[in-house]
């Protein structure tokens, strides 16, 4: 028997109850789910229901299929919307990931337009990461990190060296948090002295600016981050038809 308001259609139950299954992790990211038949014997349903709530959390971005292999909770992949804005490329002209390096943790109280963002009260206790994205060693971009405490204590002891290069793989490994989906907004400002240190640039020149609200599968945010990088490095696309 599915739970929720038996006045909805049993494929928008049955989605709330999938979906659940995907927020509380019973399912991870990256990670196939049971076959159609299976699932529909499990609920009780025919498959061509099953198959329409499927269809749903896949236009939803919380599974995607994959020909001939199956259906998975879908892993987001936020690194590749950095090039939207910033040309990392390597001295050979090819596309990279950048290198990412934790300057500095600490165990702080969230700044209170911080805490707004992140939809918790002021006073909450947070981690907060000072971190450079470098290409072949020169700095790209400065960001500025704050996860919320309950959610990422198992951060708090390490060294800035055990971070690696990828935050989001770290979440899950270490905390259980899986960034499912994101907000960003991009503004532009003249860089202050400590960034302009962090970016080898001189104070005031002018810096594109992406905020990053991140969001669990739950639909709850979890991590804010402010990444800084070279105006002269921005470039943004869009195909308009």
């Amino acid at each position: 028997m599915l739970d929720g308001d038996p006045r909805l259609p049993i494929y928008l139950r049955l989605r709330d109850e999938l979906a659940g299954k995907i927020a509380a992790q019973e399912w991870r990211a990256g990670e196939a789910i049971p076959s159609e038949s299976d699932l529909a014997g499990r609920y009780g349903v025919a498959v061509g229901t099953l198959r329409k709530t499927l269809d749903l959390l896949v236009a939803e971005g919380q599974l995607e299929r994959a020909q001939g292999k199956g259906t998975f909770v879908r892993r987001a992949r936020f690194d590749s919307s950095l090039f939207r804005f910033f040309r990392f490329q390597n001295q050979a002209g090819e596309r990279r990931i950048p290198q990412g390096r934790v300057l500095g943790t600490e165990v702080t109280v969230l700044p209170a337009a911080v805490a707004d963002r992140l939809r918790l009260p002021a006073g909450t206790r947070a981690i907060h990461l000072d971190r450079l994205r470098l290409m072949d060693g020169v700095p790209l971009l400065a960001e500025s990190i704050w996860l919320p405490f309950d959610r990422f204590q198992a951060l708090a002891g390490l060294r800035p060296d055990e971070f690696g290069d990828l935050l989001y793989p770290l979440y899950e490994e270490r905390c259980g948090q899986t960034i499912a989906s994101a907000e960003e907004t991009l503004t532009a400002e003249t860089v202050g002295p400590d960034h302009a240190r962090m970016l080898g640039l001189k104070p005031g020149a002018p810096v594109m600016v992406i905020e990053r609200l991140a969001f669990s599968f739950d639909h709850q945010p979890i991590e804010w981050r402010r990444s800084r990088g070279p105006a002269d490095q921005f470039l943004y696309t869009a195909t308009i038809r």
